[in-house]
């Protein structure tokens, strides 16, 4: 079988804060279904029942920041063969940027993406949506919580207030807050775990993806994360979607941006069409 479709075949999805792995259910199905081979493995520590991650977080959660994250999946990652298509959503489309700059994965697609440095969070609804977090005292090293409203006003904001409620209880779960504190410091970090080199032109195809009604990562967010690409050689690809908030990979009418998925990896690398 020729490389590129054996790469094609293979997914490997990276959730986001707040959430397991169970917040990919939907895409998973969907690309399932057009014959790939999909994965979204957790993140360190997170690999138990909801309801024990909800009832007794490990003391090692509130330690957990992004390098630990990301050199976790790097360590998945290099152990396939062929190199996977990597897609992320919110802190997952960050890591998804980051282990392309290191040379891993065959594509990469990030939705809704956690700005890396050099992409100041400084919207009011981003100040607003982590304010609960950044407010906390000595959160950046404490297990933090995120209550209904403030997960309906950053993640469900254009959904119903039953769908609203419906992803809350099926979903969330106690957070890490090392994590929001590094990619808001980020730009004061030279250092910082969220740097990305924007101008690796050896790095794989890259396709971003916003919602226009997101608060926690405002649609103008991902456009400034697109735009500093701009000096690389390596394809980068941006689409926003109209009507969709953060929960864009379960939100109602997700299939039409998991079918835009499909299309662009069809493109790229010669997937399944």
């Amino acid at each position: 079988m020729p490389e590129r479709e054996r790469v094609a075949n293979t997914i490997v999805f990276l959730h986001g804060a707040w959430v397991t792995p169970a917040c990919w259910d939907d895409f998973r199905g969907f690309f399932e279904g057009q014959g790939y081979r999909c994965v979204a493995p957790a993140w360190p520590g997170r690999d138990r029942p909801i309801e024990a991650l909800r009832a007794h977080p490990s003391d090692e959660l509130g330690r957990l920041g992004i390098a630990e994250i990301v050199d976790h999946y790097a360590s998945i990652i290099r152990a396939m063969d062929p190199a996977p298509v990597l897609i992320g959503h919110s802190f997952g489309g960050l890591f998804v940027q980051l282990l392309l700059d290191r040379g891993l994965g065959a594509a990469g697609v990030a939705i809704d993406s956690a700005p890396p440095r050099g992409v100041l969070p400084l919207q009011p609804s981003v100040i607003r949506s982590n304010a609960g977090v950044l407010l906390t005292w000595q959160g950046w090293r404490r297990v933090v919580r995120q209550s209904f409203g403030q997960f309906r006003y950053a993640f469900v904001n254009a959904m119903t207030p039953s769908q609203q409620r419906q992803a809350y209880d099926r979903h969330v779960v106690p957070e890490t807050g090392r994590i929001f504190f590094q990619a808001a410091l980020s730009a004061l970090d030279p250092k910082s775990p969220a740097r990305v080199d924007f101008t690796n032109s050896h790095r794989a195809p890259l396709l971003m993806i916003a919602g226009r009604q997101d608060h926690i990562v405002p649609a103008v967010m991902n456009r400034a994360n697109y735009r500093c690409y701009a000096r690389s050689r390596a394809l980068t690809d941006y689409r926003a979607f109209d009507g969709r908030c953060h929960w864009i990979i379960a939100q109602p009418g997700w299939q039409e941006v998991a079918e835009h998925v499909r299309g662009w990896l069809a493109g790229v690398l010669g997937a399944k069409t």
